[in-house]
């Protein structure tokens, strides 16, 4: 065994820069940082080959003592904090004293200074740690950092860095990401000798958006606002039809600090439920101020972690704000084809037998209509439902729609269907009517299941869910990690009508199931239950755990595609999608319907 022994200061300096530096982006975050901190109002920032071999941060902040320009590469020196009690009242973005240390450690690094009021500078150069000796510089005022030659000395952790446009693209989202909380800085961004971005201090916030993400998304957006006793939101969010398969487009700020948080993420993604299907996410833009008593930031060196004291109220807060905001909006999803293309003419192909091929048209598009509140027909007060006209002789009676209970509007409902328009059925699954915005194209299973889900959500508040007994409790055999996960769920179930308990040996009893799911197979209802369950990264909440369970039995209970509905059943249900708080989307986030605008009609027709 050797003999323990102390690693040299210049071990130590590597070491601990891998933690901080990780790549050409890092560098970026960690100079801006002490830039804004500086009292900075404008930042240039430029990158040569996407930032391994040049990194330069020039600001106009207050800069540095030429005593002080040696200390700055010391570890833990910093000017933004001098005792344990600061860190619970921090008001800077950096406050470690690691990240110039860290980059002098594993780079060759020059660092220009000159503060204001002064008629000289200093500068001072670092290479792999070692210093040089202090000079006089001559330049502006404010600090001027070049870094190159990332990880010179560290051979290992420089293999490991991507092509300069993957690194560059790395650089330009902590670029981004700096630019959207910090809307009182002029920051520019060159590389390899040319402007990439530009983002003045005129720019707010939607212009910034609109720089970095387009002009198109800058219009899906929704502004937000809530406050909470000491804390307060506030940025945008995207309509539905903008959704991702990742997280990318969501940027979350605490106090000015872009964070990642799994909670913030959870309760961003539980403003959308019902909205988005499973996997997809929504795009936001959110800043929470939060009193600094409230926050940890001291979590992780790169600062990109944090701890609440409260994490609960916060995720309520994001989770309902969103939610209500959204409900506001008239999120019907509006197809808008491309207009047909002339048939080009003959031509001679030495690959094709044909004389010609018709060009393939495009694909159409979807995005959400949001018509002003003055054109939407007015909804009369306290009127009561009109109960649909159903046919229970039916055969699929138990599948077919059934009354709901008057619903206290949140939000502008969509128009009413007329009684007098004439809906059609199909291929037995679409429903196709006539609005007066143009033709309505609906989906039958998804809007019955939107419906019948509000209605079950009405009959659980209510306490009249009701549940069927099995004359013959049914095992159903799960692995131990599945039956613990219902087990934990056992009261959340049983208020939805779903009676479980321990067998013993990973086998869990059913008793009783929901009534209304007929003659589903009570063990498929629980194994559907064990899937979501499993599913979850960390138990679900109470109310999220509910309204899963609440939307499968609502899929299994609505008509299905292929359903062949009669005349009556067809005029209810058109009928009933007004009833809905929310007919834009089924619980699972699937549209439910589309609409053909006249315009896009009369288009497509070319009478425009």
């Amino acid at each position: 065994m050797p003999r323990i022994q102390q690693l040299s200061p210049q071990v130590v300096a590597q070491i601990a820069a891998g933690e901080v530096i990780e790549r050409p982006a890092s560098v970026v975050k960690e100079l801006v940082e002490n830039s804004i901190d500086a009292g900075a109002t404008r930042i240039d920032v430029e990158v040569g080959q996407g930032g391994t071999d040049l990194l330069r941060v020039v600001d106009d902040g207050c800069g540095i003592e030429a005593d002080d320009l040696a200390l700055a590469f010391a570890a833990h020196a910093t000017s933004k904090l001098s005792s344990a009690v600061d860190l619970h009242q921090l008001g800077t973005l950096g406050f470690r004293g690691e990240g110039l240390a860290s980059i002098g450690g594993i780079a060759q690094v020059l660092l220009q200074s000159r503060p204001a009021g002064q008629t000289c500078g200093a500068e001072l150069q670092c290479h792999g740690g070692q210093l040089s000796p202090v000079r006089v510089w001559n330049g502006a005022p404010g600090t001027r950092i070049e870094v190159r030659h990332l990880f010179f000395n560290v051979p290992v952790r420089r293999k490991f860095l991507r092509g300069p446009s993957v690194e560059m693209a790395q650089v330009a989202e902590a670029f981004t990401r700096l630019a959207l909380s910090q809307l009182s800085l002029h920051l520019t961004l060159r590389h390899n000798g040319k402007v990439v971005y530009d983002v003045p201090t005129s720019a707010g916030l939607l212009d910034r958006i609109a720089i970095f993400f387009g002009d198109d998304l800058r219009r899906q957006l929704f502004p937000i606002e809530a406050e909470q006793g000491r804390v307060t939101l506030g940025g945008y969010v995207a309509g539905p039809e903008c959704e991702r398969g990742g997280a990318q487009m969501q940027y979350l700020f605490v106090n000015g600090r872009w964070v990642r948080d799994r909670g913030l993420s959870q309760a961003l993604q539980e403003g959308y439920r019902g909205l988005l299907m499973t996997g997809r996410h929504p795009v936001a833009f959110l800043f929470l101020e939060v009193p600094s008593d409230e926050v940890d930031v001291n979590v992780h060196p790169t600062k990109a972690e944090v701890r609440f004291r409260r994490p609960e109220k916060l995720q309520q807060l994001i989770s309902n704000t969103i939610r209500a905001r959204l409900q506001t909006e008239d999120l019907t999803a509006t197809l808008r084809a491309p207009m047909p293309q002339p048939v080009a003419p003959p031509t001679a192909s030495p690959q094709a037998d044909l004389p010609f091929a018709p060009a393939s048209p495009a694909p159409p598009t979807v995005e959400a209509r949001r018509l002003p509140p003055a054109s939407r027909p007015p909804t009369p007060p306290n009127k009561p439902a009109e109960a649909p006209r159903l046919p229970l002789s039916s055969p699929t009676a138990e599948k077919r729609v059934t009354p709901a209970p008057p619903v206290p509007e949140t939000r502008p409902a969509p128009a009413p269907l007329a009684r007098p328009a004439k809906a059609v059925q199909m291929h037995d699954l679409y429903l196709v009517v006539e609005v007066p915005e143009g033709v309505l194209v609906i989906d039958q299973h998804a809007l019955h299941e939107r419906i019948l889900f509000e209605q079950l959500q009405e009959r659980w508040h209510a306490g009249a869910l009701e549940s069927q007994r099995l004359l013959i409790p049914e095992p159903v055999s799960l692995t131990p990690a599945q039956a613990a996960l219902v087990l934990e769920q056992a009261g959340p179930l049983a208020q939805l009508g779903l009676d479980v308990s321990d067998f013993g040996a990973g086998t869990v009893l059913l008793s009783a199931y929901p009534a209304l799911l007929g003659k589903r197979s009570p063990r498929d209802v629980l194994r559907a239950v064990v899937d979501y369950l499993a599913s979850k990264e960390r138990p679900p909440t109470r109310e999220a755990m509910l309204n899963e369970l609440l939307s499968l039995m609502a899929c299994h209970a609505a008509v299905r595609a292929g359903d062949r509905l009669t005349p009556e059943e067809i005029a209810d249900l058109a009928e009933q999608r007004h009833l809905a708080q929310d007919s834009h989307h089924c619980p699972h986030g699937r549209p439910t319907s589309l609409l053909f605008t006249r315009q896009e009609l009369d288009r497509q027709f070319r009478r425009t």
